[in-house]
């Protein structure tokens, strides 16, 4: 059984990852819970991958995943987060272009200007997010051919710091990209973020096809380990 878990509640963008994953893997039982009901949600008479839905691997969340299974006494298991992945990388890249803040293709051509000069990478959970997801930061780089920094949108020094450090490069159009699934903060942090330097955002990952794939790739990683 795949077990989806969720450090929000299991409305909204979590059940909508939940019905992709469902329709896109048939053969596959999966199962949607919160990380608070972990322990009785997992199956007492078969083994359980627990996906949690993160985009890092929060210690704070994945030692709550570790006491949970082990108070289950299921042998279940946990994969690591989402991220990174170049899987994640690509739907940032498809946020902001939904946004009209990046081109929507790969190749980008000298004769055509980008709608930004710099991206930053929002993520909450103060310092320890920040470092997380610098990888994605330069997966997403990569992608976009562009300056990339990875800042707090709920903590110090966050996107002020760094808008500051770009335009002080030469970057005047700026654009943040949440690198949220969508239950980790309410949406206005990141309005209220980009409203104060300035920046223009795109919307949180939430349900893109990109994260129900990472998703059923977590879970076929482990079960091949």
């Amino acid at each position: 059984m795949l077990v989806l878990a969720t450090p929000g509640g299991t409305g909204g963008v979590a059940e909508e990852i939940t019905a992709v994953v469902r329709v896109d893997n048939p053969q596959i039982e999966v199962r949607l819970t919160s990380v608070a009901d972990l322990a009785d949600s997992l199956p007492a008479d078969r083994e359980a991958v627990v996906v949690p839905l993160l985009t890092w691997d929060d210690p704070v969340v994945m030692a709550e995943i570790g006491k949970a299974i082990a108070a289950g006494g299921s042998g279940a298991v946990a994969t690591e987060a989402l991220g990174p992945h170049p899987l994640l990388a690509e739907a940032l890249h498809i946020r902001l272009a939904e946004r009209g803040l990046a081109r929507a293709d790969r190749v980008r051509l000298l004769n055509v200007s980008s709608p930004v000069d710099a991206v930053i990478l929002g993520t909450v959970g103060g310092e320890r997010a920040v470092h997380a997801v610098q990888a994605t930061a330069v997966l997403l780089a990569s992608r976009l051919t562009l300056p990339v920094v990875a800042a707090s949108l709920d903590s110090e020094p966050g996107v002020d710091v760094a808008a500051q450090r770009l335009r002080a490069a030469g970057a005047e159009r700026l654009a943040i990209a949440p690198c949220m699934i969508g239950h980790e903060a309410p949406v206005e942090i990141v309005e209220r973020a980009a409203a104060a330097v300035g920046a223009g955002h795109a919307d949180p990952l939430g349900a893109h096809s990109a994260v129900a794939e990472l998703v059923a790739r977590a879970y076929g990683s482990q079960l091949a380990t």
